[in-house]
């Protein structure tokens, strides 16, 4: 909702003042993840949804982060995703706080990170 009525506003001041509309570009998605417990640490699998237009905007990245801030770990994502929409990739290797939570936010090559971001419980292992 944040970003709807961000994008409205500027468009409105940009028609308001007699210019052309702006190119304006859209944060990507975090639509779903999970995180698994294996022999060699947690693995988080995050599901993105972004219109990918190609090189000049598109998901170029995923991370988790603990409540304080940290970065436990960062998916880079190496080109567009134009024709896959929604799609999921994952992040092996993860020492994540085992009973608690963490956040995943995504990043465009167009917008940086997104202030929005999922809540992902980091689940007890059985």
């Amino acid at each position: 909702m944040r970003h709807t009525l961000a994008l409205a506003l500027a468009l409105a001041l940009a028609l308001a003042a007699g210019q052309p509309a702006p190119v304006i570009a859209d944060p990507a998605e975090v639509v779903a993840a999970s995180a698994e417990r294996g022999p060699q640490g947690w693995t988080v699998s995050v599901t993105l949804r972004h219109g990918d237009t190609g090189w000049d905007d598109y998901a170029d990245g995923w991370r988790v982060v603990s409540d304080e801030g940290e970065v436990l770990g960062t998916r880079e994502l190496l080109h567009p995703h134009v024709e896959e929409q929604p799609f999921t990739r994952t992040l092996p290797g993860l020492d994540l706080p085992e009973g608690r939570h963490v956040w995943v936010e995504s990043s465009t090559n167009a917008t940086g990170w997104s202030g929005d971001r999922l809540r992902l419980p980091v689940s007890p292992s059985r």
